[in-house]
This record gives structure tokens, sequence and C-alpha cells, in this order.
């Protein structure tokens, strides 16, 4: 486990310094920069000045060397969009809307789309299993700006039962607020869990094992729960888990649209204004994530079915 786990955080430190090299070249070659004439109309001098302050005036290689390495030190730099604070700041301030709304997002996900998988394998072909896969299909398949558009046009605009959306300023949604942007983002976490969810135990379901529990009496919860549901979660780990850093960094198109004052707007409003040091900063963030995530992932695996091994593992 040891050799295994050391391996891997030293292909994460390089994972970390090629998304960040490759993340600063594409950030640079787009045309136009932060401080531009069409942007912020200054004289020649002015400008001049305010590329110095910030080292935009030096090669890209000094730029890229020299922003990490005050990363490194847990400098990050300050915001163009937001010259009054940090990036560190602002991610503080706009992070904790994502988490927020992330968190509660997957356990709706995880537990709806575990539940009707559950109920859709244990009722095969039955109406029931056709309406899930049905949704399923339609929450993999349609788009979350389309499903945040009709649910704005359904119960907002329509029935008016609930607010377009926004956010209060003292930091913490209001409940109705938090219903539609939560829906919108589980829906598609969801729909696959309970696909993976169906078909991992029509699979399992079927295993000899689960025909010699079913023949020592016990009844088809336990059968379900207990021995099925056990092998079947797995192939769950594989396919919710690189879920979980989209949801909780925030969902561009789902906070835009709700007007959520999350991470992912503010990275949309970074890339308009050529904000380099939030886009770097979020980038990172985000491949940080990712890879601690599928090596949760790993060491899940073992604790759910001991009979797997991570490579030099020696148990």
């Amino acid at each position: 486990m040891a050799r295994y786990l050391i391996g891997r955080i030293l292909g994460m430190v390089v994972v970390f310094v090629l998304v960040s090299i490759v993340a600063f070249l594409l950030m640079h070659s787009v045309p136009g920069g932060p401080f531009d004439e069409e942007k912020s109309p200054l004289p020649p001098a002015a400008r001049a000045n305010i590329l110095r302050k910030y080292g935009l005036d030096q090669p890209l290689y000094v730029q890229y060397l020299r922003y990490m390495g005050n990363a490194l030190r847990g400098d990050f730099g300050i915001s163009y969009q937001s010259p009054t604070e940090s990036v560190l700041q602002l991610i503080g301030r706009a992070w904790p809307v994502s988490i927020k709304l992330g968190g509660m997002a997957i356990v709706v996900a995880f537990s709806s789309g575990l539940l009707f998988g559950i109920l859709a394998a244990v009722k095969q072909n039955s109406m029931l299993d056709y309406v899930v896969t049905f949704i399923s299909t339609l929450g993999l398949t349609v788009p979350s700006f389309v499903i945040a558009i009709w649910l704005l046009l359904l119960f907002a605009v329509r029935l008016r039962w609930l607010p377009t959306g926004g956010w209060p300023s003292g930091g913490s949604g209001d409940w109705k607020t938090m219903i539609m942007p939560v829906i919108t983002l589980a829906l598609g976490p969801s729909a696959l869990v309970a696909r993976y969810t169906r078909s991992s135990l029509v699979e399992v379901i079927h295993a000899d094992y689960i025909r010699t529990a079913r023949a020592k009496g016990l009844s088809e919860t336990v059968v379900v729960m207990r021995h099925a549901l056990k092998n079947a979660l797995i192939p769950l780990i594989t396919v919710f888990g690189p879920q979980i850093p989209n949801l909780i960094t925030g969902t561009i198109f789902v906070e835009v649209i709700y007007r959520v004052p999350g991470l992912g707007k503010f990275f949309v409003s970074s890339i308009y204004l050529r904000d380099y040091p939030m886009i770097m900063a979020t980038m990172l963030l985000v491949a940080t994530l990712w890879s601690f995530t599928y090596l949760l992932s790993d060491i899940l695996y073992t604790l759910v079915d001991p009979r797997v091994r991570l490579y030099g593992d020696e148990r």
C-alpha cells in the first residue's frame, strides 16, 4: 500500500505540473489580454505601469516560473477582476457556495440513483424498470442547461412556486432558491448511478452465491442489500467518483442560469476578463481534486471488496 501511495502521489505531482503548463500556455495563446485598450482605455504610460506591476511585460517562461514559485508558497496572486482581494480570498468567498450546492446534489444523486437502481433491478422488466430506465436515459442525454431552463419555465414562470434564482448576500441560500439548482445538478449523476446500479445488480443477483443465499432462507431484502449490493458497488465508485469534483467546484451553466455566486460563475467571468491568476488557481484546484478523487476511489475498492489488491500491496 505504501509503495502504491507514493507512486500515485508522484504521479499527481507530474499531472499538476503538466496541467499548469498547458493551462498557462492556452491562457496566454488566446488573443487579447486583461488590460487591452478595448477593455481598459488607458494612456500608454499607465498601461505599461500596470503590465509591469503584474509582471505581464516579462517573457512567458518568466511569468510561469514566478507564478508557480509563488503558488508553491501559497500565494496565487491578486485577482484582476477584484483587485482589492487575493485569489485565495475570492475562492474562499465563492467556493463554499459551490460546495454547499454540490454537496447537496451529491447526497440527492447518490441516494436517489441507488434507490431507483435497486428497485429497477429487483423489478426487472416491469413497468417500474421501464420508467426508471427512461428517466435515466433522459437525465444522461439532456444537457444540464436545458434541464435548468425547463425547471425555470415550469416552477418559476408557469406555476410560480419557486424563485428564478439568486443567492442571499449573507452567504447561506434560502431553501427555495436551492431546490432547482440542486435538482439540475443531481439529475445527471443520479441517472448514471441508477443505470449502473441496475446493470450491476442484474448481473450479480443471478450469480451462484446469491442463489445459495436464497436457498438458506434469507429474505430478499437481506440478499440484495447485504450480499448483492456490496459486490455491485465497485462500478458505482468508478463512475460516480469523478462526478464529485465537477459538482463541488461549481457547474458553469447552472450557476450562471440561476445566478448563484459560486466558483463556476467566477470562472466564467475570469475567462471573459482574462483574469490569469484566477484561471490558473481554479484549474490547479480542479486538477488536484480530480487526482485525489481517483486515488480515493482506488482505496475504496479495497474497503468494499477485500479481494481487490492495489499494486504492490502484498497483504
